[in-house]
């Protein structure tokens, strides 16, 4: 198969994914939550944010596997595949059970770190006790997805989790109930991990039928190999670990769990309209290699600049639809007001127009080798994020939270990481902003008009059907003015080009 095929099925595949997730969480998260009720459901949160740092486990192996197993079975060298995947699998397996044990220390800790809660101590126990089996399994099975994505069938990973997921939406359909509802929930995600990773085992053995399991190949120089590439990626995610989940858990832990609810809606919310805008610097991560291993320099600043714009163009439209149609995409979502959320998603979306375009920055970095600065800016950024967002809560609430998670990005990520990347791919800054940002103006103003004109003319009713027609039409005009204007550039360029052509006379001799 082509390399360009093979791209588009995997950027397909992971598109699929995400469309999939984000239609089960939109549907499943209101379903949940009016069950079980905000304090319930915001002791699952914050113990669900609590496992995420979990994933610090994998020791930023994820990649590493991805990385040796292609290349290692490219050159049709078995054995050190089998190496690689055994040596980390072995480092999983020992992680898996460390992620167990920590769980069953928080469980017998959880009535002194949790007095206040309403759960019944041993619901509260078991659930977190189920939730570290959880972990532990997906650590350990994870590397069989790392060998999928390694040979490159995004199809058959993002199928399997898909599967799982639907699963998984179907059972907490039918089985979530009031009463011991935390439990229920647990037991349905480990049963469906189960499943998910006997998955991912059997594809990975049919993919790759020479792959073997055993003692005999753990080397200590294959682990020390690993280590080495995957240190970097540990940090950065080190780093996006702490500020995905710190918010939810220093408001817990200060609030209380159900003073997550209106926080956590605001940043789902968020990450549901921000998280597709974000692939679009995976898509440039092997784009950046290939263009900087054939030293086309200007083709590959021509990709910044593009992708970039692109993604600030989606980016604030998002956030213009927030502004004016925000409140009441929330009723119609989670069935309920929560006027604090609004305020918060707009924060949180003020963020995403540094954070989400800055992706294409890092993606690129990585591309071309680049891992040491952007791994280290993330770091700070994140420590910087920790440490704002629990000196601004006592003074703001909830929006002090959203303010620390904010500043950081357009402190760092504009004055550290931005220039450092121009300068490294020798972009003018002039130049950048004039190519990259200020063609999307027009389409965005025209995308403002169109939505104080509906906010000011329509009555809008929380449904889906008007959201639907709102965003559609606001989509509609967004695209409509950019080709127009993109066209009309075009258009311009060509004739200026044919206004100055000087016709050649022929040499005759």
């Amino acid at each position: 198969m082509g390399i360009r095929k093979r791209v588009t099925i995997n950027l397909l595949a992971t598109w699929g994914d995400h469309v999939v997730g984000l239609a089960v969480g939109l549907v499943l998260m209101p379903f949940v939550l009016g069950v079980l009720g905000d304090a319930k459901y915001g002791m699952w949160i914050l113990i669900n944010s609590i496992a995420g740092y979990s994933g610090l486990l994998n020791l930023g192996l994820g990649q590493t596997i991805s990385r040796y197993v292609s290349t290692y079975h490219a050159k049709g060298e078995r054995e050190e595949v089998n190496r690689v995947v055994n040596v980390i699998g072995a480092v999983y397996l020992v992680m898996g059970l460390v992620a167990l044990g920590i769980a069953g220390v928080i469980a017998w800790l959880s009535p002194t770190l949790w007095p206040a809660t309403s759960i019944p101590t041993s619901e509260l126990r078991w659930v977190i006790l189920i939730l570290g089996i959880n972990v532990a399994v997906s650590i350990t099975g994870s590397v069989f997805g790392g060998v999928l994505v390694g040979m490159q069938r995004f199809d058959l990973e993002r199928g399997i989790t898909v599967t799982s997921g639907l699963v998984r939406f179907v059972m907490t359909l039918v089985f979530l109930q009031q009463h011991w509802g935390l439990l229920i929930l647990a037991l349905i995600f480990l049963m469906t991990t189960l499943v998910e990773n006997v998955g991912l085992v059997i594809a990975a053995f049919r993919l790759v039928p020479e792959m073997r399991l055993g003692p005999r190949y753990l080397t200590r120089n294959t682990l020390k190999e690993c280590f080495s590439f995957s240190v970097f990626a540990l940090l950065e995610m080190v780093a996006s670990k702490l500020i995905d989940s710190t918010d939810c858990v220093v408001i817990g832990c200060i609030f209380g769990a159900e003073a997550i609810v209106p926080y956590y809606v605001a940043q789902r919310l968020c990450q549901f309209i921000t998280k597709p805008l974000q692939f679009v610097g995976q898509v440039c991560l092997p784009r950046a290699g290939e263009l900087h291993a054939k030293h086309q320099m200007a083709e590959l600043r021509e990709l910044v600049t593009r992708t970039m714009g692109l993604s600030w163009l989606l980016t604030m439209g998002f956030f213009i639809g927030a502004v004016f149609f925000g409140p009441i995409l929330i009723e119609t979502w989670v069935h309920k007001p929560y006027p604090q959320s609004h305020l918060l998603l707009l924060v949180l979306l003020g963020g995403q127009l540094v954070a989400t375009p800055m992706k294409v920055i890092s993606g690129v970095l990585f591309g071309i080798g680049d891992v040491r600065k952007p791994a280290k800016t993330y770091i700070i950024e994140a420590i910087f994020n920790f440490a704002l967002s629990l000196t601004l809560i006592f003074s703001f609430g909830l929006s002090g939270v959203a303010i620390g998670t904010v500043i950081p990005l357009y402190l760092i990520e504009l004055g550290i990481l931005l220039p450092y990347a121009l300068k490294k791919l020798e972009m003018n800054p002039r130049h950048f902003f004039s190519q990259a940002i200020l063609p999307q103006v027009t389409p965005l103003a025209a995308l403002l008009g169109y939505s104080m004109v509906v906010s000011m003319r329509i009555t809008l009713t929380p449904n889906w059907f008007h959201m639907l027609a709102v965003a559609g039409g606001g989509a509609a005009t967004l695209g409509a003015t950019w080709i127009i204007q993109h066209q009309l550039v075009n258009w311009l360029s060509t004739d200026r080009l044919h206004g100055h052509a000087v016709e050649v006379p022929q040499n005759s001799n």
